[in-house]
């Protein structure tokens, strides 16, 4: 978010939403009314943080000038209703085909995201290495996994995760739940107990995997 950014770096990010074209050293001392080294010197912080990237060159009267954009991340700094959008989403779902029917659908979606990611990967035999290739998945994914959770008593690693990327829409919709646990199922062909969540006020989301469990449950919910 841009509020994470020094004031200085977000005036050059701000500036550079609205010239998507890209604008050169000299465009932005001329706007920030600094000079030119330091222009340089906040460039190459924002290089180095990926948030800017160099573009193509600008024919001038003299030397090319070399125009400087937003990279993917550099835009995504801005903030994004991503969430708000998902509920109103959600709540159009819901009224069509009612809290079982979205439900339903969150858990065939799962499913399917689940098949074309194992498809995309190495194929492991064991329970505990897929479930270890699953917390590897969801690190990447954003659910922030810890890795020091303990086995349970068959030596099945736990799922632990401190982040839940659908928690605003999770704790509004707790269907959403549905997508998860059908992505893990399906991931690690195995039953998923939803222990914790933190949509419904705990500290983690916990994920234990059996193939002896009756049936995969979302803390308490039967799917």
């Amino acid at each position: 978010m841009t509020d994470m950014i020094g004031v200085r770096h977000r005036e050059f990010l701000e500036l550079l939403i609205k010239n998507k074209t890209g604008l050169t050293v000299d465009n932005f001392s001329k706007a920030l009314g600094i000079t030119r080294t330091a222009v340089r010197q906040h460039l190459a912080t924002l290089e180095a943080n990926t948030l800017v990237t160099k573009s193509i060159t600008r024919p001038s009267g003299g030397r090319p000038e070399q125009l400087y954009v937003l990279t993917d991340k550099g835009s995504s700094s801005f903030p994004r209703q991503y969430s708000w959008f998902a509920q109103l989403l959600m709540a159009m779902l819901e009224q069509e085909a009612g809290q079982e029917g979205v439900g339903e659908r969150l858990a065939a979606m799962g499913e399917k995201v689940a098949k074309q990611l194992r498809a995309n990967g190495t194929p492991e035999e064991s329970l505990p290495a897929k479930v270890q290739s699953l917390a590897v998945l969801m690190e990447q994914l954003g659910y922030r996994v810890n890795p020091n959770a303990p086995a349970n008593i068959k030596g099945i690693p736990v799922i632990e995760a401190d982040n839940c990327v659908f928690h605003d829409l999770a704790s509004k919709h707790p269907q959403v739940c549905r997508f998860d646990l059908a992505l893990l199922s399906t991931f690690t062909d195995s039953k998923v107990v939803h222990e914790a969540c933190m949509a419904k006020g705990a500290d983690v989301c916990r994920f234990r995997f059996d193939t002896d469990a009756p049936e995969s449950i979302s803390a308490g919910l039967t799917k």
